[in-house]
Parts: C-alpha cells; sequence; structure tokens
C-alpha cells in the first residue's frame, strides 16, 4: 500500500524528533511531550488552525510556541522539533508526526498496539483484565485504543498488528450467515 506524501513527510519528521530525543537520551521526555502535545492538538482545535496559517510569521509561530512549551512544560528537544516544523510550514502534518513518533516509541520499546471495538465502553476492571489477557496473548506490554461500534451488536473486535479477533455478535452472525450458505 503507498503512502501518501503528507504520511511520509509526517514519518519523516517523527524518525528525526526520535532520532534527535535519542541522541539527546530524552525519548521517554519527548514521548511525554508528544501526549500532551496529542492532547493539545484534539482538545484545542484551533491550535493546528492558528500555527498552520501561512499568513502569520515564522517568528511569531516560533515565540508563540516558547510560550506554550513554558506553560505546559515540554522539553527543549520537542521545541527545537516544533521550531523545525514551523520553518518548513509542516503544521498541517503536526497531528501525523504525533503520531508516528507515537508508533515508533511503541515499536523500539516492545509495545503492542491493539485496537479494541466495542458497543459501550469497558469498564475500568473489564479494560484491566482485557489488558492482561491480551499481554499474556501477545507477550508484550499493550497499549489499547478504544473505538466504540454499535454496529457490532456486543462483544469485541480486537486488532493488533495483521491479527483480528472478532468476538462481536455481528462478527458471529456473518460466521454463522457463511457456514448455511455452505461457505467454509
Amino acid at each position: 500500500m503507498k503512502k501518501d506524501s503528507k504520511t511520509k513527510i509526517a514519518s519523516v519528521y517523527a524518525s528525526a524528533l526520535y532520532d534527535a530525543a535519542e541522541e539527546k537520551k530524552a525519548v521517554d521526555k519527548v514521548y511525554a511531550d508528544i501526549l500532551i502535545l496529542q492532547k493539545l492538538a484534539d482538545e484545542e482545535k484551533d491550535f493546528l488552525k492558528y500555527f498552520s496559517n501561512p499568513l502569520w510569521s515564522k517568528d511569531s509561530k516560533k515565540s508563540a510556541l516558547k510560550e506554550i512549551a513554558a506553560k505546559i512544560k515540554i522539553s527543549n528537544e520537542t521545541l527545537n522539533c516544533l521550531d523545525v516544523i514551523a520553518d518548513n510550514n509542516r503544521f498541517a502534518e503536526l497531528k501525523l508526526i504525533l503520531e508516528g513518533f507515537v508508533h515508533l516509541y511503541y515499536q523500539k520499546h516492545g509495545i503492542a498496539e491493539v485496537e479494541v471495538s466495542s458497543v459501550k465502553p469497558l469498564s475500568a476492571s473489564q479494560n484491566k483484565k482485557l489488558i492482561a489477557e491480551l499481554e499474556a496473548k501477545i507477550g508484550k506490554k499493550v497499549v489499547a485504543k478504544y473505538v466504540l461500534a454499535p454496529e457490532l451488536l456486543g462483544g469485541l473486535r480486537i486488532k493488533y498488528g495483521s491479527n483480528m479477533i472478532d468476538d462481536s455478535i455481528m462478527g458471529k452472525l456473518n460466521r454463522l450467515e457463511i457456514m448455511m450458505k455452505g461457505g467454509q
């Protein structure tokens, strides 16, 4: 599958940020910064729009970034990367860059990313039990991303890597339909 140009650009920036953080022995700090920036970008919808505006000068963007960095207490390594992103007018790809860094962090730290789809949110005890079972099955620490999917009707659909466990009612109904039609 071909990556589009924005994804390629984001991947290059994410790798460069990871390499710079590794060189400075600040990977965990930058990872924590990235999580803060992701939350900020999700909660403050105008954040990315504001910094992506080509009419706003690079120096003004950098000055504002420095102020924001001080308020949310992000590291100099992360701020330096944001400055490069500002210099190259790449704020439109910031979310992809942050996601790319997180994926890279997980890969390098042996953490499996799992997508869990369910009809309703899991309780804290269900979540804890699911994570423990997935970690035992996969043999790695697991980070789960939850997706609400009412079309499942009940149960869970779990995706990790190229694997999928479909224990949803819709999945069971689909398998039953295939069996009744004489399929495999």
